[in-house]
């Protein structure tokens, strides 16, 4: 199971976003790989905490973090376990500063192996997806098309017309970095910063492709398979990483992020993982007892009416609500009971009711025990 992202950082969960990037800068220096070499311990810290940043960086992302937990942030969230350092610096990197990370590790603005940037990394995108009761209630998978920018097929990304039109950068050398070395009073002091020429990737495009004119990307649609976690309510944003738009020239692709909508359901309401459904009954059924079928989230359920039933009464069906997100807690459904007043009689029911009325059992006589209605209202929306 994840750890919790505050606490992988070493922050409190009011902490300021300077604080959250002042304690990812500290916990990623302590474990970056050039610290630790051959230390697979240290390499998984190094990207949980960059997947941590990630998210707690992020106003969105952190508010849906908060609510919600890891589940929050989706079944298919980015993560950082399949990522290497070249990935994690490509997004993060600018928070350590080339001068920085020329000093401690002789290589300034690394990322991994090669030192390279990747492209640009592609923007966001966000999508609505409606859901109904049935698939909020078990999960679903969707198959959604999505327009958004691609990796352009015929130079695969690169931006350039054929292999030929791709060249090492003549001002780096194809190391993607420029070190510059100047005298102080403490010595020579070296420092390694991003190459202006190639923008750190370490080759330039002679010649650009025809089809995406040098960007290696195309606006197109992509079909992307979504699933969607039991439990999620309406407003809930969902995060599917690296499903967004494609990157340039080679560049990561940016995140889809899922924003949920709940369909209205025609018989039933929702109030947090309870569902609430009003039962109209008449007076007879009410008066002799009688057993009623009523919609749920999966089907049709039966349920005995005790004779002598009073309207606002509240049955409980257990476990038929919404479950929690990612947890095993579930709701029930609440069954409000109204007894229907006939609007319209003919003059023989109404000598009828009449004489009923002076009856000392049709009296009201309420039941001191009996929870008022404020009560069952309250317990309703705090179950």
């Amino acid at each position: 199971m994840k750890r919790d992202y505050y606490e992988v950082l070493g922050v409190a969960k009011n902490a300021s976003s300077d604080e959250i990037k002042k304690s990812y800068r500290k916990v990623a220096m302590q474990y970056h790989p050039d610290r630790n070499p051959g230390d697979k311990s240290a390499e998984e810290k190094f990207k949980e905490a960059a997947e941590a940043y990630e998210v707690l960086s992020d106003s969105e992302k952190r508010a849906q973090y908060d609510r919600y937990g890891h589940a929050g942030l989706g079944t298919n969230g980015r993560g950082f376990g399949g990522m290497n350092t070249e990935d994690i610096f490509s997004q993060f990197g600018d928070i350590f500063g080339d001068d920085i990370f020329g000093s401690f590790f002789g290589g300034g603005n690394r990322r991994g192996g090669g030192g390279r940037a990747r492209g640009v990394r592609g923007s966001n995108l966000r999508v609505k997806l409606k859901l109904n009761f049935e698939e909020i209630a078990k999960g679903v998978s969707k198959n959604i098309k999505v327009k958004k920018y691609v990796v352009c097929s015929t130079c695969g990304g690169n931006g350039a017309k054929d292999k030929g039109s791709v060249q090492t950068c003549h001002t780096c050398g194809g190391s993607g970095q420029v070190r510059r070395v100047s005298n102080t009073f403490l010595g020579q002091m070296q420092t390694v910063t991003t190459c202006p020429t190639c923008n750190g990737e370490g080759t330039t495009v002679t010649t650009k492709c025809q089809v995406c004119k040098g960007e290696g990307r195309i606006y197109g649609e992509e079909t992307v398979t979504i699933d969607i976690p039991a439990g999620v309510q309406d407003g809930m944003q969902l995060s599917v990483g690296g499903r967004g738009n494609a990157g340039e020239r080679g560049g990561p692709a940016g995140d889809l992020i899922i924003l949920v909508e709940e369909e209205q359901h025609p018989e039933l309401h929702r109030d947090g993982l309870n569902v609430a459904f009003e039962l109209h009954l008449s007076f007879t059924d009410a008066v002799f007892g009688t057993q009623v079928e009523v919609p749920t989230i999966d089907g049709k359920a039966k349920i005995k009416i005790p004779a002598g039933t009073q309207s606002g009464k509240i049955f409980r069906l257990k476990g038929k609500g919404f479950p929690g997100v990612n947890s095993y807690e579930k709701g029930d459904q609440l069954i409000h009971v109204n007894l229907w007043t006939p609007q319209n009689l003919t003059q023989e029911e109404k000598s009828m009711l009449e004489k009923l009325g002076s009856s000392p059992n049709f009296q009201p006589k309420p039941d001191k025990n009996e929870r008022s209605f404020f009560d069952k209202v309250r317990e309703m929306f705090s179950s």
